[in-house]
């Protein structure tokens, strides 16, 4: 594809949105932008002892490389982080730059069809019970070794849902024109081939 298609995917934590992401761009032939990584680099340096909006305003593409990016810590970092306007504004630019890159982008996020591109072409919302996300987010973080109990990433999972879903500034919604897919009795293969035949209906409109 020679012109900009921008897939726009929102969703909670650990409801498959970034591996349905990843998989979409595959297919498809698009660029792929993490949103969420721009926000847990700017925790990330939050946790080092810098200035949220200055951490926002000089974030590097070698930021986002770090390797503790997917830490608990930083999580629950770049949910605060993401509450403070200047940070969200600092990084909208970038967002939508890559959005309207020639030969097709796929963006996931939280407020990606409702603030960075309401005019993507194709917009999916992918969620899952909490329980079900807790389910996920501890499998992964016990195979790579945290003692952190399944009672604790529940709770984590609940606090950063309210923190995004009621945070004046873009707030974790689905747009109104978003197709939901719920993960939560999917398996990945499944969701995957669900966007992909809801995105190639828009495709072929």
């Amino acid at each position: 594809m020679a012109g900009a298609f921008t897939i726009a995917i929102d969703g909670p934590a650990a409801a498959g949105k970034g591996t349905i992401s990843k998989a979409v761009a595959a297919h498809f032939g698009f660029a792929h932008l993490d949103t969420g990584l721009l926000y847990r680099a700017v925790g990330a340096r939050l946790l080092l002892g810098m200035d949220a909006i200055t951490a926002a305003r000089t974030l590097t593409a070698d930021d986002l490389q770090a390797e503790d990016l997917r830490s608990p810590e930083v999580a629950q970092a770049a949910s605060k982080v993401a509450v403070i306007a200047e940070v969200r504004s600092a990084l909208l630019d970038f967002q939508r730059s890559f959005a309207r890159r020639a030969g097709g982008a796929v963006l996931d996020g939280r407020d990606i069809g409702t603030v960075i591109c309401p005019n993507a072409e194709a917009k999916l919302f992918v969620t899952a019970s909490a329980e079900v996300r807790a389910d996920r987010r501890f499998a992964e973080l016990a195979a790579s070794g945290s003692a952190i109990s399944r009672a604790q990433v529940l709770a984590d999972v609940k606090e950063r849902d309210a923190r995004d879903r009621d945070r004046a500034e873009a707030p974790l919604k689905p747009a109104a024109d978003a197709i939901l897919i719920d993960t939560s009795d999917m398996d990945i293969d499944t969701a995957v081939a669900e966007a992909i035949a809801a995105i190639e209906a828009r495709l072929a409109d």
